[in-house]
């Protein structure tokens, strides 16, 4: 949570980041490339910016576009690829190609918006100025926000020296240079132990860890190795989902399944000549517990990206500081934040940010108008709970963490219906809907289904 490229240069990218010891990929980020067509000393003006070209920011430029024309409209996004990173966990159970996840980015950005090909360097809220790494300064009227998070894979001992993952079994459905490596160590799995892990840190798409592990169970029995496994999800957290309906739902396919999951371990080190990890007992500090693995999913720890974090923007933990139900920044009234940067207290997904996205276009409409905002966003946030090659849990939810279904019926039961939804109708949602401002997440359809009852 690849595409047409050139695979040499990934793993080339992929070596050098093991090198410096400093993988991060932003929220569908992973490629880059500067453009040179500007001089260093290059000054541009736009009524509205853009910084990210991930889900949110592509959502948010097409929906300025409409509002404000091209012509007003820049968007900020070194990467030459951009990635729908839900499917990423079909890739790495061999359902779906990873070819598919990707579309070069020229491709998304809304014909007409300026397509700054660089990354942020700074950002300045008190002169409205933005800094690129190509030597732009930019300003801007109003600025929206939407850099994604950083993954920090360096903060586990002992992985940044592993270069061949496949060779020591290791994959992570995390970015698209180790994708398909989980695909790998899925297939070479011989007997022993397959090892899940979550981290003690916000992470984006926090079911994505236990879907694979649902998946790798059955493969495993698909292929009638699993007398010979032993399928473990080691989470940092105290529950095995943060919502007690699917909780409960998916505790009873754990044990049916005989999987063991054990709750406040946080994966440490990988010592990958003996396929050994080491978790931490983050109740008992300072005890640790090493599991040999014959399969290691790995979920980074994940933290803000780092030009929020070092800018005037951030609050005290380094995420953009904005109102949870208008989206507007709560120092600069011009300032606005969508996705896995901000603070907001929802669970980073593709599907919270297509309802932020209506949330804070409407916002942005009344601030042009110099009107208070008075659409509040919920929190609403969707998890399509992979537990099978063909079965799915759609858990929706709110910032109380109390169900938000959008159909009928109960969603905590496992239905082949949302499988397609998850494999086959969502993806066509996200390029054709979210990506142009049209998709605004299901809570219109939710009326509806529900007979306009809450």
């Amino acid at each position: 949570m690849a595409t047409v490229r050139v695979v040499h240069r990934h793993r080339a990218l992929w070596r050098q980041c093991h090198r410096t010891a400093a993988i991060g990929i932003c929220h569908l980020h992973t490629t880059t490339t500067s453009s040179s067509s500007h001089a260093s000393s290059s000054k541009e003006h736009y009524k509205v910016l853009v910084l990210g070209g991930g889900s949110g920011g592509i959502t948010m430029s097409a929906r300025m576009k409409r509002k404000l024309g091209a012509e007003n409209v820049a968007i900020v996004e070194p990467s030459e690829m951009h990635y729908y990173q839900p499917i990423w966990t079909l890739v790495g159970a061999g359902a779906k190609g990873v070819a598919s996840s990707g579309r070069p980015t020229a491709s998304v950005v809304p014909s007409g918006v300026k397509w700054v090909r660089s990354k942020v360097q700074e950002i300045n809220p008190d002169t409205n100025t933005v800094r690129t790494g190509n030597g732009m300064e930019i300003s801007y009227q109003y600025l929206i926000v939407a850099l994604g998070l950083q993954l920090h894979y360096e903060k586990i001992k002992g992985l940044p020296e592993i270069e061949d993952w496949v060779k020591f079994k290791i994959g992570s459905n995390y970015s698209v240079q180790t994708v398909e490596k989980t695909w790998s160590a899925l297939q070479n799995f011989k007997e022993g132990n397959a090892v899940f892990s979550f981290p003690n840190t916000p992470v984006k798409c926090a079911g994505a860890p236990q879907k694979i592990m649902y998946l790798t169970d059955a493969y495993l029995r698909k292929t009638g190795k699993r007398a010979k496994a032993n399928v473990v999800y080691n989470t940092s957290l105290p529950v095995l989902f943060g919502v007690k309906k699917y909780a409960d739902a998916l505790w009873e396919i754990v044990k049916s399944r005989d999987i063991q999951v054990n709750l406040r371990q946080n994966l440490i080190e990988v010592r990958a000549d003996k396929q050994e990890a080491v978790f931490e007992n983050l109740d008992n500090p300072g005890e640790t517990k090493v599991f040999e693995y014959e399969m290691l999913h790995v979920t980074p720890p994940m933290g803000p990206n780092p030009v929020v974090k070092g800018s005037l923007l951030a609050d005290e933990a380094g995420w953009l500081d904005v109102n949870k139900e208008t989206l507007q920044h709560n120092k600069y009234p011009n300032v606005f934040g969508i996705g896995d940067c901000t603070n907001l207290p929802t669970s980073k997904t593709a599907a919270a940010v297509a309802a932020q996205s209506s949330i804070l276009d409407r916002t942005i409409s009344k601030v042009l108008k110099n009107e208070k905002p008075d659409s509040k966003y919920d929190g609403y946030t969707s998890c399509p709970l992979v537990t099978n090659y063909n079965t799915v849990i759609l858990a929706e939810f709110d910032y109380s963490g109390q169900p938000l279904e959008t159909f009928p019926i109960d969603q905590s039961k496992e239905r082949r219906t949302m499988y397609h939804m998850k494999a086959d109708v969502m993806p066509h949602l996200y390029w054709h809907g979210l990506l142009k401002g049209f998709w605004g997440g299901p809570g219109p359809y939710r009326k509806i289904m529900h007979l306009g009852m809450k």
